[in-house]
């Protein structure tokens, strides 16, 4: 048997258990879960879908005021994310900007036929530890975005 040398998976659900009874809270956090909402296969095929990236990564440092905890950027800002926010240090890294905002691999597989094209933006929302803000702020108006801009598939990706 191997001996291994890193951690293989980051136990997000109990990093946040310990997170929360760490700072004294009474409750462990608790995952959103929607017993009454049902699996919806794509009503076309992927090769036939347009693709959004939805991050957790920020647009600015927090010396320069956050603004709005949800976003909607054009592609070509993608340089210009913060990285430097709230996230594992632990457990991985943001050297490599695939791992937040993944456009090179969406671009790949657009050029290999997998799907049919991409968003002209990518979207954001900051890592926040409200599931009332989410449900009732940020994810009204990350819907309105992906729907003006007719994106059929959205990729979540967690810093």
């Amino acid at each position: 048997m191997q001996r291994r040398t890193h951690r293989s998976h980051v136990s997000y659900m109990d990093k946040s258990r310990e997170y929360y009874r760490a700072h004294g809270y009474d409750n462990a956090y608790a995952w959103a879960h929607h017993d009454d909402v049902p699996f919806t296969p794509l009503g076309k095929p992927l090769a036939q879908s347009r693709v959004a990236i939805c991050t957790t990564a920020d647009r600015a440092p927090r010396a320069q005021g956050r603004g709005a905890r949800h976003y909607a950027e054009p592609l070509a800002s993608a340089s210009r994310l913060h990285r430097e926010m709230f996230w594992d240090r632990d457990a991985t890294h943001t050297d490599d900007p695939e791992t937040y905002l993944p456009l090179a691999s969406l671009t790949a597989h657009r050029d290999a036929g997998r799907i049919a094209s991409i968003s002209r933006r990518f979207y954001g929302v900051a890592t926040e530890y409200s599931q009332r803000k989410t449900l009732n702020e940020d994810a009204p108006e990350l819907e309105a975005w992906l729907r003006e801009d007719a994106v059929d598939v959205a990729v979540l990706v967690a810093l």
